[in-house]
């Protein structure tokens, strides 16, 4: 016969197998969503790279206005991606800023005690 503690301690261990099926089935959708977020920064690096190619090709033509053109259309895209990367940024300060706010072990947050 064996030990009830034995037991208990088996079945803790081993997950259920919806739980199993659960997370090899959610793994791929967080790819696919994280995916899906990262697609305006990945037709803005596609964009600048097109355009850094139209660029190298005026250059070879020797067409000046071409140059000035394409250049310009590049730092547009270039300033597109910085402007991403800003967004994400100050999306992430602002849910540490709360998460800091809530939570009382960190002084100066509004769940901090009045001491402190």
């Amino acid at each position: 016969m064996s030990h009830p503690v034995a037991e208990v301690s088996a079945s803790v261990t081993t997950p259920h197998p919806w739980e199993q099926f659960m997370k090899d089935r959610l793994k791929p959708l967080v790819f696919l969503l994280v995916g899906a977020a990262l697609l305006p920064l990945q037709f803005a690096t596609t964009l600048f790279h097109f355009r850094m190619g139209r660029a190298k090709a005026a250059r070879a033509r020797g067409d000046k206005g071409a140059i000035s053109i394409e250049l310009a259309l590049a730092v547009i895209a270039l300033v597109f991606i910085a402007g991403l990367v800003v967004f994400a940024l100050v999306a992430l300060k602002d849910k540490v800023v709360t998460k800091v706010n809530q939570d009382p072990k960190y002084t100066g947050g509004a769940g901090a005690p009045a001491g402190s």
